[in-house]
């Protein structure tokens, strides 16, 4: 079992950066590829970023390749993603998932997941 707490969140205009960090609990997330989603008003959940247990394996969207940067911290049970060159068209809320096997980018792969934290760009 793993639990996520997002935080880094929030207000940010175009072309600044902000650097989400998920917390997880648990001895074994050196274990669990991890995933970052984003879900914007009325659309659907979609795959951002993952990294495979060691760090080793990473994947993007196509549309944040080159500004975005995932990465991990197994001693200390965080996955982070680095946002850089903010859009308006990255304004979601973005959320954490964790799964027992290897880097994914499909949601239902995903067993646990955070709570979300906010992330609006304005123009």
């Amino acid at each position: 079992q793993v639990q996520l707490v997002e935080s880094g969140g929030g207000l940010v205009q175009a072309g600044g950066s902000l650097r989400l960090s998920c917390a997880a609990s648990g001895r074994t997330f050196s274990r669990y590829a991890m995933g970052w989603f984003r879900q914007a008003p009325g659309k659907e959940r979609e795959f951002v970023a993952a990294i495979s247990w060691s760090g080793g394996n990473t994947d993007y969207t196509d549309s944040v390749k080159g500004r975005f940067t995932i990465s991990r911290d197994n001693a200390k049970n965080t996955v982070y993603l680095q946002m850089n060159s903010l859009k308006p068209e990255d304004t979601a809320v973005y959320y954490c998932a964790a799964r027992y096997s290897v880097l994914a980018t499909l949601f239902y792969e995903y067993a646990y997941w955070g709570q979300g934290t906010q992330v609006t760009v304005s123009s």
